[in-house]
């Protein structure tokens, strides 16, 4: 006897948007969502002159994968310019700042991987985000 797999699919409207260091961030695969154990991902959408506040994971790398747009991303104050197709890794521990230099919109798609022990373990502020809010909800806690 079988059973049916769990469902794995996420629409990107269907997430809640997260604002709190800027832009439109949805986590769209994480263990809260689909009860993903290595890793989450979704997508960010930055308008012209829009930015997300300086931040690091001590323990995830991010995989960034830019669909449209013009983007700027200091890692550990080196600034590197992006644009649509463009992929970067953002490895462990260094401080990084994403902001949307372009006269449009800019979409991007991200994955870190591993995760961190505990949700609230795995994003550290560096910068002070522009909006209250504790810990990373969209990642952790239960299905």
């Amino acid at each position: 006897m079988t059973t049916a797999a769990p469902t794995t699919k996420v629409n990107l409207q269907d997430v809640a948007s997260n604002r709190k260091r800027g832009g439109d961030i949805r986590i769209t695969l994480s263990p809260r969502t689909v009860g993903c154990t290595s890793g989450f991902g979704g997508t960010l959408r930055l308008t012209p002159g829009e930015y997300v506040t300086e931040h690091l994971h001590p323990y995830s790398e991010e995989f960034l994968h830019v669909i449209s747009g013009e983007l700027s991303i200091t890692l550990d104050d080196e600034p590197v310019t992006l644009g649509a197709g463009d992929s970067l890794l953002v490895p462990i521990g260094v401080r990084h700042r994403l902001v949307n230099t372009g006269p449009e919109a800019a979409q991007v798609v991200f994955h870190l991987s591993p995760l961190a022990p505990r949700p609230e373990l795995g994003h550290v502020d560096t910068e002070t985000p522009l909006q209250d809010g504790g810990a990373n909800p969209d990642v952790g806690g239960p299905r």
